[in-house]
């Protein structure tokens, strides 16, 4: 009991807080930059069929998800090892953020380009990159509160490493066996255009390479 209570007492002083905020800053330029290099991680491997389970595949929004998802995983299990000695409630923690990311990221995505649509006729990179920020803003957020938070028992964990693994599972799969909804068209200059997946013609995607004659 004198270990438990130790632990909590710990867990909601201003010390660790401080480490839990430099941690929650860390990752989220980490994610930022990082998802910025997944997005082109297909084109610069070739369209290799492996790059493909990482990066994005089209311009379809659940594609774009990818790029905060697989950063933020590889970024949370490196951290574990570094504070798990005073951070509560860590897989229960990052699992939420994992969770809450993609949320933001789809509801501040879509409000905006429901104003600027009607208005402008098209969407803004700066925009685009805000509702990315946004997310993972608000996923650290949730992470942080539930990391300084009294310890909770361990099944909150187990949940969190199973909401973990299914994610996983559903962004490997879903990029060769998509759900035909908009959340997976293709979104190409802010057009749907009816594609799902891996594409047949990328012509009109490259950025870093010129299309075959």
């Amino acid at each position: 009991m004198t270990m438990t209570r130790t632990r909590r007492e710990v867990a909601v002083s201003a010390a660790t807080r401080r480490k839990v905020v430099f941690w929650e800053i860390g990752a989220f330029f980490f994610i930022m930059i990082f998802g910025s290099f997944f997005h082109f991680i297909y084109e610069l491997s070739g369209f290799n069929s492996i790059a493909a389970l990482f990066g994005s595949v089209n311009e379809s929004a659940w594609e774009h998800l990818k790029l905060f998802f697989y950063p933020g995983l590889l970024f949370f299990l490196v951290q574990h090892a570094f504070v798990k000695e005073f951070a509560n409630n860590y897989w229960w923690g990052k699992a939420a953020a994992l969770a809450v990311t993609p949320l933001g990221v789809l509801a501040s995505f879509y409000f905006y380009l429901g104003i600027a649509l009607p208005i402008y006729g098209k969407g803004f990179l700066w925009a685009d990159i805000s509702t990315g920020a946004f997310g993972v803003l608000l996923g650290n957020i949730v992470s942080y509160r539930i990391l300084t938070a009294p310890q909770r028992e361990k099944r909150f964990d187990l949940a969190g490493q199973i909401v973990m693994l299914g994610m996983t599972a559903a962004f490997l799969l879903l990029t060769y066996f998509p759900v035909k909804v908009f959340l997976f068209n293709d979104f190409l200059g802010y057009e749907y255009r009816d594609q799902y997946g891996i594409l047949e013609d990328y012509s009109e995607h490259l950025v870093f390479s010129e299309p075959e004659p």
